[in-house]
């Protein structure tokens, strides 16, 4: 299972084991993470799981596709260049170790 930290704006973190076959999304909304909101439940529909990936893991995640691009486009806190929808990042075993940062707000 890979390792996810998901770092609050604040700057506290929680590591999970998100089981293969989630998203980052869903690995946060199973554990309580604060931060992540969902409210598509995954849909790439809301972008209420807007994170910030840990420059170190950009090149491995998919290319970002249409629709996250669209909703990229809406966060409530602006996008940056390594500004993704957790829900569009799949738990595999090349990002293990991944590192995501919430922004102050999704809505």
């Amino acid at each position: 299972m890979p390792k996810v930290t998901y770092i609050a704006h604040t700057g506290e973190s929680q590591t999970i084991d998100v089981p293969a076959g989630y998203s980052v999304m869903e690995g946060a909304v199973r554990n309580g993470v604060d931060g992540i909101v969902a409210e598509c439940g995954g849909a790439c529909m809301c972008a209420t799981c807007h994170v910030f990936v840990d420059e170190a893991f950009l090149a491995k995640l998919p290319p970002i596709g249409e629709e996250q691009e669209e909703m990229l486009n809406a966060t409530a806190v602006a996008r940056r260049p390594n500004s993704r929808l957790s829900c569009q990042i799949p738990a595999i075993a090349a990002l293990d170790g991944l590192i995501v940062r919430m922004p102050e707000r999704q809505t």
